[in-house]
């Protein structure tokens, strides 16, 4: 389909894709409400580096118009987490009242600046990010407050923003529990055989780490089965 019909352009949407569940809800959500869709994927030296293959399935599912794929050697280079710092053991005793060891410093920040630069420069009217402040493990920049924030950023740090023709944060996941981000994907008819979720990076997910208990829950919830194998 052309982005252009008799004078109509079609909403432009950059997804930051993971390759995990949630990313792969925000792309079927977005590809549901007819966007033409960019997809935006980082190798930040995460553990599960899996995630970046899948998202390439998920992106050319989709028919996305373009899909880049951004090299963060900064974040492996920094560590700090066990999602980037070999040293580091991935947690497997559930989710505690504490930020976990698996908080990449700064990675939605990072993330969301660079998908605000390609926004910027493909006229897009949306920017789609997977955060989520119920069914999460307590990173703060998955919080509506962290969000809030970065869009002032944009309308006082862009071009764009300035002008007063900034695009908008979606998070169509952000108050939705797992298990209906997995409603609304079955629904939708998202591809979660595709998608990754385990901090492992394995080619079977452990199922004891925090990601993978949050998926198996969700799921479960949802009355659903899960499409991928676990170890445990």
């Amino acid at each position: 389909m052309s982005d252009t019909t008799a004078g109509y352009r079609r909403e432009r949407a950059i997804v930051i894709l993971s390759g995990g569940l949630d990313s792969a809800t925000c792309m079927g959500i977005a590809h549901a409400r007819g966007s033409e869709l960019y997809a935006l994927t980082f190798d930040y030296g995460q553990r599960h580096r899996i995630e970046i293959e899948r998202a390439k399935r998920i992106a050319a599912h989709y028919g996305v118009r373009e899909h880049r794929i951004v090299r963060l050697d900064f974040l492996r280079e920094l560590g700090g987490s066990a999602l980037t710092d070999p040293s580091l053991t991935v947690p497997t005793d559930g989710v505690g009242p504490d930020i976990p060891i698996t908080y990449v410093p700064g990675r939605n920040l990072l993330f969301l600046a660079m998908a605000s630069s390609y926004a910027e420069v493909t006229n897009a009217d949306a920017i789609y990010i997977g955060v989520n402040a119920i069914d999460y493990s307590g990173y703060p920049d998955c919080r509506p407050a962290f969000i809030e924030a970065f869009e002032q950023v944009i309308r006082v740090g862009t071009k764009a923003g300035v002008e007063g023709r900034a695009w908008r944060i979606e998070t169509p996941l952000l108050h939705w529990s797992k298990a209906r981000i997995i409603e609304e994907g079955m629904r939708l008819g998202v591809p979660y055989q595709w998608t990754v979720s385990c901090y492992q990076g394995g080619e079977v997910a452990c199922g004891v780490c925090d990601s993978c208990r949050l998926r198996r829950q969700g799921f479960r919830e949802a009355g659903y089965e899960d499409p991928i194998p676990y170890a445990q």
